[in-house]
């Protein structure tokens, strides 16, 4: 693009005078001044011409390869090609990185599907082969999983058994785990079988199951000591609701199994008196301190209950006080009132006395039908009713034992050892 230039008038330098040979006379006329002359519109169009440009091409000659001048065009100004440019020229390393950074993530991705692969045809195969009604739950450690594999050695495996049916309860939960584990296989899919050198784990047997499988909603069971198990609920007898408890204690039976033996079971008749089953000499059916303490109050039921000769023999009063107290109602006050009175009346067995006469029973308060039916209820008929057992089941090789037992706020627990066990084989 040229640069406009200034028009220059151009004024033309005068003329010099003509050079005489002699001195020119002097005139009288007074010097006349000499007018420019005029000049022509298109002389100073023939002035432009001249452009100093053209001057400056016409001495410096444009190169051979570039005679045609290239056509003008708007300049670009998106950021597209800015940005394809950056990123072209990132730097090595950093390429580097997010190569490595993406294949990372590949290899981590098909080494989380073969550990999920391999642990579901694991739980298959254990449930098969301990004949379970669910398949386990299957965890294998470390990582990566796949140097594992070809090394031919797990760091770890635990196994979780859920519900497993032990005779009248359902354990709720065992669970394994093991270490150094030596398999045999070539890959995820060709895994043909496991040895497992030692395992530790543990059982529980959840109070939840037991009250749901035991107790039928009227049955509850809880802690009650190290090694003992609460059980208190209702059982209806002959019509009546009784309030029963039963202490069961916890032993193991061989190196796999657990039982219990019941023991201290009572049943409650209201706050009249409580039903202990068995030949002991706290058995039978007693009085309660409550029921004991309101009957000396009543003369007329103690009366009564003096009046039969068994029951003052075995409350070990001579025959003598006896009569003064049935006559004379002082002296059966200061009878009853005597530290020792209360407590040998609620030691005394009413059983085979309140058979006997029943109308004994009626004045007290308590049912003969009642107490027909609670001689007429064995005691291992009640204690069935709170005893439970479960065994492990034999591993095919191997082997597999409980160790110790103990009860715990939400359940029974007892650990579990196992040794030299093969798997898939």
């Amino acid at each position: 693009m040229r640069t406009p230039h200034r028009i220059h008038t151009h004024r033309p330098h005068p003329s010099p005078a003509p050079r005489s040979s002699g001195p020119r006379p002097p005139s009288d006329d007074p010097p006349s001044e000499e007018v420019p002359a005029r000049r022509s519109p298109y002389d100073e169009l023939a002035a432009l011409a001249d452009d100093p440009l053209d001057e400056f091409a016409a001495d410096h000659p444009a190169p051979e390869d570039q005679d045609a001048e290239e056509p003008w065009a708007p300049p670009n100004h998106r950021r597209g090609s800015r940005r394809r440019n950056r990123a072209t020229g990132l730097p090595v390393v950093l390429k580097f990185l997010t190569w490595t950074l993406t294949l990372a993530c590949l290899a981590t991705l098909a080494d989380r599907w073969a550990v999920l692969y391999a642990e579901h045809r694991a739980a298959d195969r254990l449930k098969d082969q301990l004949d379970l009604a669910a398949a386990p739950e299957v965890r294998i450690g470390g990582f990566p999983f796949l140097t594992q594999l070809a090394a031919g050695r797990l760091d770890s495996v635990t196994v979780t058994v859920p519900n497993v049916a032990a005779e009248r309860v359902t354990l709720t939960r065992v669970t394994a785990t093991a270490h150094d584990v030596r398999i045999d296989g070539d890959g995820p899919t060709s895994v043909r079988g496991a040895a497992i050198p030692q395992l530790r784990g543990h059982v529980l047997l959840s109070f939840a199951d037991m009250n749901r499988e035991l107790g039928a909603s009227q049955v509850t069971f809880s802690a009650h000591g190290r090694g003992q198990v609460l059980a208190h609920g209702g059982l209806r007898v002959a019509g009546h609701d009784l309030r029963v408890h039963a202490d069961a204690r916890i032993r193991r039976v061989g190196e796999r199994g657990i039982a219990t033996s019941v023991n201290g079971m009572r049943l409650d008749i209201g706050d009249l008196a409580t039903y202990r089953p068995g030949d002991g000499p706290t058995e039978g059916l007693h009085l309660t301190r409550t029921s004991a303490r309101r009957l000396t109050r009543e003369a007329a039921k103690l009366k009564a209950l003096l009046a039969v000769p068994e029951i003052a023999h075995r409350l070990g009063l001579p025959d003598r006080i006896v009569r003064a107290g049935l006559r004379d109602d002082d002296a059966l006050h200061r009878l009853t009132g005597a530290p020792r009175f209360l407590h040998d009346l609620t030691r005394v067995n009413l059983v085979d006395i309140a058979l006997a006469h029943p109308r004994l029973l009626r004045r007290l308060g308590l049912d003969p039908t009642l107490l027909t039916a609670l001689t007429q209820l064995a005691r291992p008929q009640i204690a069935d009713r709170f005893a439970f057992s479960f065994r492990l089941p034999k591993p095919p090789s191997g082997d597999v034992r409980l160790r110790d037992v103990t009860v715990e706020k939400d359940g029974i627990r007892a650990d579990v050892t196992g040794t030299g066990l093969l798997l898939g084989h």
